[in-house]
């Protein structure tokens, strides 16, 4: 059997919609369960004061990364038929640092908003209404930004591309910095915990 299912013939569009559904639903769920529907919990993690956001989110990453080079390695994987998002850095980059602001005021990404509202909360609900006026506002302005927004092109290009690495060092090399990047959180986490007991005292 080879992968993705779907570039073979495996299913039509109608058939990948209802499973995309059904994978969103369950990725959805996982973000409830792991508390990334509550907005104070979102924005501990750049207070140092609960790492969760990092540690969940970097092991999925892992964890995919580990599945697509094995299966790849293995043969059930053509990475070639996996789509690839070109790459514009600027204009990313400046999509990027907005995200980020706007995760740190809100407390929320947009996926995490839509988990908080679909939970009952009415932060998240507001959160969801920006984000759609803001989709809406840039459509209305993009005639003026589109010559940025398609600048800096650097087509689909991949991180062992980039830094001119066989893909299977890159992999260990990542698992590395994740496997750092837990302890350092700990330690980090404990630190601060320390620091709010003392100032208590």
């Amino acid at each position: 059997m080879n992968l993705p299912l779907f570039k073979y013939g495996f299913f039509n569009d109608n058939v990948s919609l209802i499973i995309a559904v059904i994978i969103g639903i369950g990725f959805g769920f996982a973000l409830e369960r792991a508390g990334f529907g509550n907005s104070r919990i979102l924005a501990a993690q750049f207070y140092f004061r609960d790492m969760r956001v990092f540690k969940v989110m970097f092991t999925a990453i892992v964890t995919a990364m580990l599945g697509v080079f094995y299966f790849a390695w293995i043969g059930w994987v053509d990475l070639s038929l996996i789509y690839i998002t070109p790459t514009y850095i600027l204009p990313q980059v400046t999509g990027g640092l907005i995200l980020g602001v706007g995760f740190v005021i809100g407390g929320y990404c947009p996926g995490t908003s839509l988990v908080s509202m679909s939970t009952g909360r009415i932060d998240g609900l507001m959160y969801v209404v920006g984000v759609f006026g803001g989709v809406f506002i840039f459509g209305e302005m993009f005639p003026l930004v589109e010559s940025f927004y398609n600048s800096t092109p650097m087509g689909q290009i991949t991180l062992p591309q980039l830094v001119n690495l066989p893909y299977g060092l890159l992999v260990f090399l990542v698992v590395l910095m994740a496997i750092g990047g837990f302890i350092g959180a700990e330690k980090v986490e404990k630190y601060f915990a320390a620091k709010d007991m003392e100032k208590v005292k």
